[in-house]
């Protein structure tokens, strides 16, 4: 998950262009202490009719410089099967995103072996919250490491060490990737099929990772999922000079505007149906209008408006006098304006009441707040009461504490990893790349990922490794019972399929 506030006005406004330099960054961790306030536990869950006996391990490893002195100390959870060859068990390392997020939203939405009782939109729980065994954990086919990167959860940079040496680009994956070699060395998993799975910011760490790891330690990856991806944030950031986004965001405003009920009288059609013409609108005549700029006459300019006002279920007057270009921000406090509601940026399936019902910005995203307490409640039970993991730190769902976050030599532009991503899978062309997309989501909207890969330059060859799969949910896909099955099953499937070869 992206932070809330963090991603709103940093990551979609004044983000980067070209690759963050690694000769920009401060000192990289080169190795790491022993296991500290280890914890072991054993546990059982069904699966699909099937019985599965696994162990948890809690713990943080310590990174160091190259002097020995220790610089952090990174908090993991790890589920694991006893019994296994480490070369017949795939080992997932995971993460969310933020920057600034756990580990959580994974390891309790969809990963781990249980997860959060609540019930999908329009049916909020009351406290105290429930959790339940998780029948779409990944843990049928995959060992698994969650991972949370320094500042976040209970990982924390050691005394007298600055944390702003782990809050950037570069320096987040340096860490993280010091991490998990550590781990694969010191629980003895080299010899596993491995896999990286990233939400949200967490895709745009994967995507380094992978070229960094393979670089830097020799490490090759079978396969990356991402869920809910960004590697290029030009598609994202919308604002003058860019009209890339207001395109690529298209299909999910027709998508909200469809589910809704706000679309124009004249449609009949189903989501798909809607889906294929708002993306061939998007290609073609709104592109062309938006590349004419003031050179657009008087008639195309009310065409392409009439066009938008169909697709949106906005008043046509409103996206004339904005220039035929709607943020997000704008789509979201408009839409429902008449039920006094905003709609939610994760998940626009969600909405919630208007504080400020004129205003054209929103005071909180309804599809984060309808999870943020049953996360944050059951976790921190959890990882005492099951895991038996005692700390007095205090556990960081989701902190601005990373901020200012260092995008390096990227600042003032776009960041842009899908490059990092490319050039990972044509070093290494056994590796397989899952993107898992909803078609609500509008923190990174599918058809900015969409076209992100299609203009990755991969080859006929390579571009057959990268699968696709779309949800009828948000951001949190995983939080839409349907789309948690299906996933489960596009996961097994994937992970099969990258591990054969």
């Amino acid at each position: 998950m992206m932070h809330p506030r963090c991603l709103s006005a940093l990551a979609f406004v004044a983000l980067m262009a070209g690759r963050a330099s690694a000769a920009d960054d401060p000192k990289k961790p080169e190795k790491a202490g022993p296991v500290k306030n280890l914890t072991e536990t054993t546990h059982t869950i069904t699966v699909h009719g099937a019985k599965i006996e696994y162990k948890a391990t809690a713990g943080t490893l310590p990174l160091m410089d190259d002097n020995g002195k220790t610089i952090a100390n990174v908090f993991f959870i790890a589920y694991t099967q006893p019994g296994h060859k480490a070369s017949d068990r795939p080992i997932t390392f995971a993460f969310n995103g933020g920057p600034g997020s756990s580990s959580v939203w994974l390891h309790l939405g969809v990963l781990g072996p249980r997860r959060i009782g609540a019930a999908d939109v329009g049916d909020r729980p009351v406290p105290p919250y429930r959790l339940v065994d998780n029948e779409s954990t990944l843990l049928d086919v995959s060992d698994l490491v969650f991972i949370d990167p320094v500042s976040t959860g209970y990982s924390r940079p050691a005394s007298g060490q600055n944390a702003k040496q782990f809050h950037g680009v570069q320096e987040d994956i340096h860490s993280v990737g010091a991490f998990i070699d550590a781990y694969t060395t010191r629980f003895r998993r080299w010899d596993s099929p491995k896999f990286l799975a990233g939400e949200s910011y967490g895709t745009t760490r994967a995507a380094g990772l992978a070229d960094y790891m393979q670089d830097h330690f020799g490490m090759y990856f079978n396969g990356i999922i991402l869920i809910s991806a960004v590697l290029n944030f030009q598609t994202l950031s919308q604002g003058p000079g860019n009209d890339l986004p207001y395109l690529l965001y298209l299909p999910s405003f027709a998508a909200t505007a469809w589910y809704h009920k706000k679309l124009s009288k004249d449609f009949h059609g189903d989501l798909a149906t809607l889906l294929d013409e708002a993306e061939h609108f998007a290609t073609n005549e709104y592109s062309v209008a938006l590349f004419k700029g003031d050179r657009l006459s008087a008639s195309e300019r009310k065409n392409i408006a009439q066009k938008l006002s169909h697709f949106t279920g906005l008043p046509e007057d409103f996206i004339r006098r904005a220039n035929l270009r709607v943020s997000m921000g704008e789509f979201n406090t408009r839409l429902l304006r008449d039920r006094d509601l905003v709609i939610g940026r994760y998940d626009s399936r969600y909405t919630g009441r208007a504080i400020s019902p004129l205003n054209m910005r929103q005071n909180y995203d309804p599809s984060y707040t309808a999870v943020q307490g049953e996360f944050t409640a059951l976790f921190n039970e959890y990882v005492k009461r099951d895991l038996k993991y005692e700390t007095k730190e205090h556990y960081e769902i989701l902190t601005s504490k990373v901020q200012p976050w260092n995008f390096g030599a990227a600042r003032g532009g776009y960041l842009n990893v899908a490059t990092d991503l490319r050039d990972a899978m044509m070093k290494n062309p056994q590796l397989h790349v899952f993107v898992a997309n909803g078609h609500f989501d509008l923190a990174t909207p599918f058809f900015a990922t969409q076209y992100t890969f299609d203009h990755m330059n991969l080859g006929e060859k390579l571009r057959k490794h990268v699968t696709m799969g779309f949800y009828e949910a948000g951001h949190m896909m995983y939080l839409h019972p349907p789309s948690r099955q299906k996933l489960h099953k596009d996961l097994s499937d994937f992970i099969h399929k990258a591990v054969a070869g």
